[in-house]
C-alpha cells in the first residue's frame, strides 16, 4: 500500500497527521505537488513536483495509484478516477469517496458548477475546523490500521 496526498489543496494539519502516520506505520507516501513541499526527514515520506497546468498532479496521482493505495483528496473527480482504479480516496475532511457515494458526489459538484456557471453565489465550503481534523484523524487511524493488519 501507498499513500498519495494531492498535495497543492491539502491544508498544513492533514499533512502533519499524515507524516506522523506514514512513520509510525511505516507507510510510504508520496506528496504530489506543483510546487516545491517541505517533508520531515524520513525514509517513508517523498515528494514529486509535477509542472504547472491544469491537473496536471491529478493526472500524475491516477497514472501511478494501484489497487489499495489510498490517496488523499478533496478533488472528486481524482477521487473518482482512484475509485474506478480500486483505490481508497479519503478527503481532508474525513469523509470516504467509495463505489456507493462517488457518482452522487460528482452529479452534486457538476451540479454547483453549474449554479456557479450561471452566476448563482453558492457560497464555498465551511472553514476547516477542529472537528474536521479529527474526523480525518479518525478515519486514518481506522484504515491504516485496517489494511496493515494482516502485514
Amino acid at each position: 500500500m501507498h499513500i498519495w496526498v494531492d498535495a497543492d489543496a491539502c491544508p498544513g494539519v492533514i499533512k502533519d497527521i499524515l507524516f506522523r502516520a506514514a512513520e509510525r506505520m511505516q507507510i510510504p507516501m508520496t506528496l504530489v505537488a506543483n510546487k516545491l513541499l517541505r517533508t520531515p526527514p524520513s525514509a517513508y515520506i517523498r515528494t514529486l513536483q509535477v509542472p504547472h497546468g491544469f491537473d496536471v498532479a491529478d493526472d500524475e496521482i491516477v497514472l501511478r495509484v494501484q489497487a489499495d493505495d489510498l490517496v488523499i483528496t478533496a478533488d472528486i473527480p481524482l477521487a473518482a478516477s482512484v475509485v474506478e482504479k480500486g483505490g481508497h480516496a479519503l478527503n481532508p475532511r474525513g469523509e470516504f469517496y467509495t463505489p456507493e457515494n462517488i457518482q452522487a458526489a460528482l452529479t452534486l459538484r457538476n451540479f454547483m458548477t453549474e449554479l456557479r456557471g450561471s452566476g448563482i453565489e453558492t457560497g464555498g465550503p465551511t472553514a476547516f475546523s477542529q472537528s474536521d481534523r479529527q474526523a480525518f484523524a479518525n478515519q486514518l487511524d481506522r484504515f491504516l490500521n485496517r489494511m496493515t493488519k494482516d502485514r
